[in-house]
Order: structure tokens, then sequence, then C-alpha cells
């Protein structure tokens, strides 16, 4: 098993995997974001192709077995990450310039984006954030998601991070291999919206890397 950024031809040749693998850390408030799983797919893929947003080729390491993508860690700076989702503007407007969505779809998405929004502490500059980390199904358990969340670590420190953090849901039963490699939690956040519509609390935890 390989554990690499992304360059060259990887980006066009695994660019179909990603909106699933994306979607996989949190189904149930992906929905609630974008209500429709086709736009969901548009947005991730329209951002894997753009350098600096949030779902970029450029924060993704991708874990690749036998030519096969397998998992993907998408990684940031803490402060690039409002830079990044406010980077997903263009994105929007080439779907649009395509009639791909509809004016009111990104009215939609808008507003209940900034009411999740409050299910996310800050971040620090100090801090690099996990924002993605997924694993096929047929490869859980063998220990893809840990090599992929043990290079961030690494990556991070080299970097001079002095933290590692991430958001996850609640109910994910990654919360408990996140606590088995030693992160912490360290914040529970609910936002009244989302909770109405089955977006369970969600969890910041985190790692001291200093």
């Amino acid at each position: 098993m390989q554990i690499i950024p992304v360059s060259g031809d990887i980006r066009d040749i695994y660019a179909g995997d990603i909106p699933e693998l994306v979607w996989a850390t949190g189904p149930v408030s992906y929905e609630y974001h974008f209500a429709d799983r086709d736009l969901f797919d548009a947005i991730v893929l329209g951002s894997w192709n753009r350098d600096g947003s949030l779902f970029a080729a450029d924060a993704t390491t991708v874990a690749i077995e036998d030519n096969e993508l397998i998992g993907i860690e998408i990684g940031m700076p803490g402060s690039e990450y409002r830079i990044r989702q406010n980077a997903l503007g263009p994105v929007w407007q080439d779907l649009l310039a395509a009639d791909k969505v509809d004016p009111s779809d990104i009215a939609g998405v808008l507003k209940r984006s900034e009411r999740a929004s409050w299910l996310n502490p800050a971040l620090n500059d100090d801090t690099y954030y996990v924002h993605a980390l997924s694993v096929k199904p047929g490869f859980r358990g063998k220990r893809v998601g840990y090599q992929l969340i043990q290079n961030a670590i690494a990556n991070a420190r080299e970097q001079g991070f002095a933290k590692l953090q991430l958001d996850v849901l609640s109910d994910n039963p990654a919360v408990n291999f996140y606590r088995a490699i030693g992160l912490e939690l360290l914040a529970e956040t609910r936002a009244p919206d989302p909770t109405a519509f089955g977006v369970p609390p969600e969890y910041r935890m985190g790692l001291t890397l200093s």
C-alpha cells in the first residue's frame, strides 16, 4: 500500500472515487447541507479540480493498493479552512454557467451551511485540521485509516504544527478509533436547526503534537 499526496495523473484517475469517500464521513450532515446527492457530488468534483478549495486534490493524501484508491485524508492548516470554504464560490459559478444548478439551490445550501457552521469550533493557526478521513468499506479494519492518520500526524509535526484536530459526528464509530490512537474529546457542539433534522452533535477531537 502506498500513502502519497495527490499529484500528476492521480488527480484525474481517481476523481470519480472522491465524492463517495467524502460523503461517507458524514452522510446525515451532508444530506442536511446539500439536500441533494447529485448536487453534493458536483460540488466535490468541482472542488477537487480547483486548488485552494475545500475538497481540492492539493489538500489530499491517498492510500493506493494495486492501483486502486482505497482511502483518503483531506487536511490543511487551520488558518486555511475558512479560506478554502469560501473558495467554493467559483465552483458554484462554474456549475451555474453550465446550467447544472439553479440559483435557489445555492441559496438553500448557504443558509443551511451557515446554521451548521456552529457545529465546528474555530481553528487556530497552530493547528493542522483533518477535514476528511475515509476508507472504502472493503478495506476497513485493515489499518488503512491508521496509516493515513499517522501520516497526517507525522507531516503536521514536520511542518511545525502544535496540534492536530478534526471534527466527527458523535454517533460515528470512528470516534472510538480516534480515541484509540490518542485523540481527546475537546468539545461537543450542537446547533438547533441541524439537530432538528437529525444531525447529531459534533465532536471536536484533537492531539497535542509538541
